[in-house]
């Protein structure tokens, strides 16, 4: 995940162009979401199980929008799960293989997905082990992007909840919410260019180790932010798809009264504007930067976690 050359120009100062206050456009769009959005609740266990013998898949939130998923086959060898919605994409994930359920959302809305558990055979070789499917209807379209999943991993204890209860203690309205995390976040962060370099096979952010070290790659940076942004109750998309040619993550937000919104964080009065932490951070927030990031034929999403 490497920054587009354009980075490379010259560097100025940023300062993160919120110009929403003064202009009645702008007004319309400063709404606080939480009337529109219920309190998540407390999620369920063990009601809905389906399994054989190597897998189970834990289908109780559905409602909620997720499922949990853990291996019992008993084989020391690489798992992996495949989330499908009837007619939509498909979502290939790493599983652990210690018995323990990890969370994997349901992220494009009502309908029937296929989940099945694949065991590794040989090389790249895999076989399936299990394969169910289910129904979701949602109590909430935000949901999938409100909880903690294996992407966006995150407890109400976790450090990064904690930071950004700190970040927005003055905040207000959710559009100030989103403002402050962005800017501490693309202020006190950099970029890992090692990590970039050569990524673990399967890497996955720890939010709180990532927070720790205040570096990251793009999947870090948006990690981080969406913890944070979802602990506040503020539904975020972590999307991975492309900037240009280059392999990429960033952030979209639900905004009250614009809805989801590729564009989320500046406003001029017209137009909303393209939430990349990672570029703008490693960036400083230089011209060519911001005409990057503001342009979203620059990108190209494919999935949304």
């Amino acid at each position: 995940m490497h920054i587009p050359h354009i980075l490379s120009r010259r560097v100025i100062p940023l300062a993160l162009a919120l110009v929403l206050a003064g202009t009645a456009a702008a007004a319309a769009y400063l709404h606080v979401r939480a009337a529109s959005i219920p309190a998540v609740a407390p999620v369920k266990y063990g009601v809905t199980v389906l399994s054989n013998a190597k897998a189970v898949v834990d289908a109780s939130n559905l409602s909620e929008g997720f499922v949990k998923v853990r291996y019992t086959g008993g084989k020391n060898v690489r798992i992996k799960v495949q989330i499908t919605k009837t007619g939509g994409t498909t979502y290939t994930y790493n599983l652990n293989n210690t018995g323990v359920y990890e969370t994997f959302p349901l992220t494009e809305g009502d309908g029937a997905y296929a989940i099945k558990v694949y065991e590794n055979t040989t090389g790249t070789k895999y076989a399936q082990a299990y394969s169910t499917s289910v129904t979701m209807t949602l109590r909430d379209q935000f949901l999938p992007f409100l909880y903690s999943n294996q992407y966006v991993n995150f407890t109400e204890n976790s450090a990064t909840v904690v930071q950004g209860k700190e970040i927005t203690a003055n905040c207000t309205t959710d559009l100030e919410k989103v403002a402050a995390i962005f800017n501490w976040v693309t202020t006190n962060f950099t970029y890992d260019y090692d990590l970039a370099a050569n990524p673990p096979v399967g890497y996955l952010p720890v939010v709180d180790t990532v927070l720790e070290r205040r570096k990251g790659i793009c999947f870090d940076y948006s990690a981080v932010m969406s913890a944070m942004l979802r602990s506040q109750g503020i539904p975020c998309k972590l999307v991975i798809g492309y900037a240009g040619t280059v392999y990429h993550a960033w952030i979209n937000v639900y905004i009250e009264g614009v809805g989801w919104v590729q564009n989320a964080i500046y406003f001029d009065g017209e137009h909303w504007t393209m939430m990349d932490p990672t570029f703008v951070s490693t960036g400083r927030g230089s011209a060519s930067v911001m005409q990057y990031v503001t342009n979203p034929n620059n990108y190209s999403a494919k999935f949304a976690y």
